[in-house]
């Protein structure tokens, strides 16, 4: 399909996001605008113009440039995951999804979304954590994630030390900059660091229990060593005083058979 502008808001579409339709957008994939001549859209005498929202705000454009691509399917219906194959749309400048009953986490796939300016997934029924690759998307200007269930921490660096606390309101479980709460240690915890975690740990369960395992043999080894050393302490006190003994039995008859010579 030759789209590049996908404006379907304001609508009462239901059901899942077409993902057929979205995995065959490839004019939204691989725009080298490095090789691509400055054109609009249109022919020589007449170009098109549009009415699109984007970047939070409704823009008219009357010249459209054929680099110029945006989704907005805000103000439907729609519901279920987001698709993960909306990460291969690479050239996409804007994404527009407010306003749907959208659930499950933030693609990850997200973060192909190098060209990406303006994100809107606000009030939906998003859940889980804001993924921190997000942070690598150096072109986004605008982030909406209001009125969600996110929770976690709010990923640092990057343009997300441009956004306010209007892009994260409404989600009760999201904490750190800008927002005043705070995050506990486990909130900070990314699940990729939640599993090096748990692999740490198993590790130090395994250490810990070939350490108990090296201590109940050093300690019955040493046991055994200390019993042996009693025995041959025993023994060592043992042999002197029966020797001393011999030697005095000895004494005592070489006496009284010279006694008998004389």
């Amino acid at each position: 399909m030759s789209l590049r502008i996908i404006d379907l808001a304001h609508n009462d579409f239901e059901g899942n996001l077409p993902e057929m339709y979205l995995r065959s957008l490839k004019t939204i994939m691989n725009i080298d605008e490095g090789n691509v001549t400055r054109r609009y859209i249109g022919d020589t005498y007449y170009e098109d113009s549009t009415v699109v929202t984007i970047k939070g705000l409704e823009m008219e454009f009357v010249k459209i440039l054929i680099t110029f691509t945006t989704i907005d399917l805000s103000n439907n219906k729609f519901q279920g995951e987001i698709p993960e194959c909306i990460g291969n749309l690479n050239s996409l400048r804007g994404l527009n999804l407010f306003n749907n009953y959208l659930t499950g986490h933030i693609p990850l796939s997200f973060k192909n979304l190098k060209m990406l300016e303006s994100l809107d997934l606000s009030s939906n029924n998003l859940s889980g954590r804001i993924p921190q690759e997000l942070t690598s998307l150096t072109f986004l200007e605008v982030l909406n994630l209001s009125q969600n269930h996110l929770t976690g921490f709010i990923p640092q660096g990057s343009q997300f030390q441009t956004f306010g606390n209007d892009s994260y309101y409404e989600n009760s479980g999201l904490c750190g900059f800008p927002l005043s709460k705070r995050c506990t240690t486990d909130e900070v915890l990314e699940p990729s660091q939640e599993i090096e975690l748990e692999f740490e740990i198993g590790i130090d369960w395994k250490i810990k229990l070939m350490g108990y395992g090296c201590g109940l043999v050093i300690g019955f080894s040493l046991s055994y060593l200390i019993s042996l050393s009693g025995k041959l302490e025993w023994l060592v006190r043992f042999i002197p005083k029966n020797i001393h003994k011999k030697i005095k039995r000895n004494k005592r008859s070489t006496h009284r058979r010279g006694a008998r010579r004389s």
